[in-house]
């Protein structure tokens, strides 16, 4: 099959399977003489394990690791529960972030009750004052790095 009918098959737009080909997710398929990639039914296999590990928000070193296990079947799949693990602790994580995030936005909503001239919106104002300022640094904490798919505060 065409890189076309691939995609179809597995809803996965066209650049999006070019990009897991670059990123050595998706091993590359044979040419036809014109050229063209021919797509087997291996690939729509690995490609749709790709689309549900990425479905559950697994970074696409995780889906690499899983790869390369998937990939070594007579390998004890240890390394897989422990992956998971970390990938749920990630989660739980965001969550958090997120519950904290909801919150915030709750009570910017609550500024702005009704319609009114948007000079008057307390939403709007929420949004336009300046934060107070930063706390001084406690003392240094040990460094346990970024939180997976977890943009910085700020």
């Amino acid at each position: 099959m065409k890189i076309g009918e691939l995609a179809r098959a597995t809803g996965t737009p066209v650049e999006t399977i070019r990009y897991y080909e670059r990123e050595g997710l998706l091993h590359g398929a044979a040419r036809t003489a014109g050229n063209y990639r021919v797509y087997e039914r291996g690939h729509v296999e690995r490609l749709s394990f790709i689309r549900h590990c990425r479905g559950l928000d697994m970074a696409l070193d995780e889906v690499r690791a899983l790869l390369r296990i998937k990939d070594a079947p007579e390998e004890d799949c240890g390394r897989v529960s422990e992956l998971l693990d970390a990938h749920i602790g990630h989660v739980a994580s965001r969550i958090r972030e997120l519950k904290g995030l909801e919150r915030q936005l709750r009570a910017l909503r609550e500024r702005c009750g009704d319609s009114r001239q948007a000079r008057e919106c307390g939403i709007l104002s929420g949004l336009s004052s300046v934060p107070d300022p930063l706390p001084e640094p406690a003392a240094p904490r040990a460094h346990v790095g970024p939180v997976h798919g977890v943009r910085p505060a700020g």
